[in-house]
């Protein structure tokens, strides 16, 4: 198992990816894995610039994301959204986890969410503070092999705990947004 996470606490900042008392994760806290994810968006392409639509400046809607051919002995997928470019540490936009690794690979519904940075459940829409560089936000996913057990609700650093030495595979696609 991954040692313990540290968690910052959150410091009153502007805009949606700051000031909201929710934790956030420290440094690059996700997990590597033996094998890739290839993901792919209709939304935005690897890279590109996140569309006004998907943020807190727009209607703020999740966009859709696949994760594409899955192991075989996938038994759940979990989601994180994360934009590591957010003052005072990592910022969790949204946790969904118990995804079912059948189906149409998509992680933009289904399974359970946990809360994000807010401190509130689902999605969190992409909000820098005004004149920071763009940040980069990046939906990582984790094939496990075996049941991660989290309830709905969890925390982001139990999320990321609950992957442990688990994961079969893992990917990621990244979107740049800035105001």
């Amino acid at each position: 198992m991954r040692p313990a996470l540290s968690i910052l606490a959150a410091a009153a900042l502007a805009a949606g990816c700051g000031g909201d008392g929710g934790e956030r994760l420290s440094g690059d806290d996700l997990p590597r894995a033996p094998a890739a994810l290839r993901l792919s968006s209709p939304a935005f392409i690897d890279g590109s610039r996140l569309p006004q639509r998907y943020t807190c400046d727009g209607a703020g809607d999740e966009p859709e994301v696949q994760a594409g051919t899955v192991p075989p002995s996938t038994s759940e997928l979990v989601l994180v959204v994360s934009d590591p470019d957010a003052p005072g540490g990592t910022y969790v936009h949204v946790t969904r986890y118990g995804l079912s690794p059948r189906g149409d690979g998509s992680v933009d519904h289904g399974g359970s969410e946990g809360r994000n940075s807010a401190g509130k459940i689902g999605w969190a829409p992409p909000c820098p503070p005004e004149g920071d560089d763009r940040h980069r936000y990046v939906w990582s996913v984790y094939a496990l092999r075996d049941r991660s057990g989290l309830d709905a609700g969890a925390e982001p650093e139990d999320v990321v705990g609950a992957l442990g030495d688990g994961v079969l595979a893992a990917g990621t696609i990244t979107a740049l947004y800035g105001r």
